[in-house]
């Protein structure tokens, strides 16, 4: 069953959005309501990309307060669209730079308190809850991941790593560059029909010479596949709406990131 009622939830100039079906403390970030300066204004959250590390380490003091989580208690991702899925804990907290940790797309974790990152800024992401282990899970799915099932992997790796039965999972799919946005080759199209067979076809439509691609409804598609129930997705476009998330086709590298964060414990 799929819903779509992610809510913007505003606190003076923070805005975030979250997801009634996962009952764990969590966020998509946006671009608002940090202190970053400059290309960064305001709430940015990737150290890696030229922002003042007491900017950042302030907006995630910002994130924590208003979401519940000890920025200590932080795992990140170094992202690299693969189809990495890293098992963690709070262990393997070793800062706010993402260069300090192995690479990977997917975090998954059972460990209470530990709160989970992956950084887009046009990708889409993903964040995963199961409703009897309290496991969870944030995924990041560019389109390469996307077409490397990264969402059913992490799905199948919550399974064997923690028991999770699929079908008390609950996925919540959030802002990304929409089916209106993103144009590409044919490249993207053919990698997606050839991992998710004809049904995708669906989420795939010709422009001209370009094509344009559904990503919203192929990592769903995934979930699905994966056993997952209950998915609630985001309306919402980053290129569309680049004064509320940052975009990199809009800006290129000229930008901060926003993410998804969520924390392994009731709200």
């Amino acid at each position: 069953m799929s819903f779509e009622i992610i809510e913007i939830i505003k606190n003076g100039g923070l805005e975030y959005s979250y997801a009634r079906n996962l009952d764990a403390p969590h966020a998509f970030t946006t671009r608002l309501g940090g202190v970053s300066e400059g290309i960064f204004l305001s709430m940015n959250i990737a150290m890696h990309r030229g922002d003042e590390a007491k900017n950042v380490i302030k907006n995630y003091e910002i994130l924590a307060e208003n979401i519940g989580f000890d920025v200590n208690d932080l795992v990140l991702t170094r992202q690299t669209h693969s189809d990495i899925v890293r098992v963690v804990t709070k262990a393997d907290a070793c800062g706010l730079d993402h260069h300090d940790y192995p690479e990977s797309d997917a975090l998954i974790t059972n460990d209470a308190g530990c709160a989970l990152v992956v950084f887009t800024a046009d990708c889409t992401p993903i964040l995963l809850w199961d409703s009897v282990t309290g496991a969870v899970g944030a995924v990041h799915a560019g389109w390469r991941g996307t077409v490397s099932d990264i969402a059913g992997k992490t799905v199948r790796k919550m399974v064997t790593e923690f028991g999770c039965d699929p079908r008390k999972i609950r996925a919540a799919i959030g802002p990304n560059i929409g089916f209106c946005c993103f144009e590409t080759d044919r490249d993207v199209p053919d990698a997606i029909i050839a991992e998710f067979g004809a049904e995708a076809e669906a989420f795939i439509r010709k422009t001209g010479e370009k094509y344009q691609v559904d990503l919203k409804a192929v990592n769903a598609f995934a979930l699905r596949r994966a056993g997952v129930e209950s998915i609630e997705i985001s309306k919402e476009c980053t290129m569309c709406s680049s004064d509320r998330y940052w975009s990199h086709r809009i800006t290129g590298n000229n930008r901060g990131s926003q993410g998804a964060i969520i924390v392994c414990g009731k709200r």
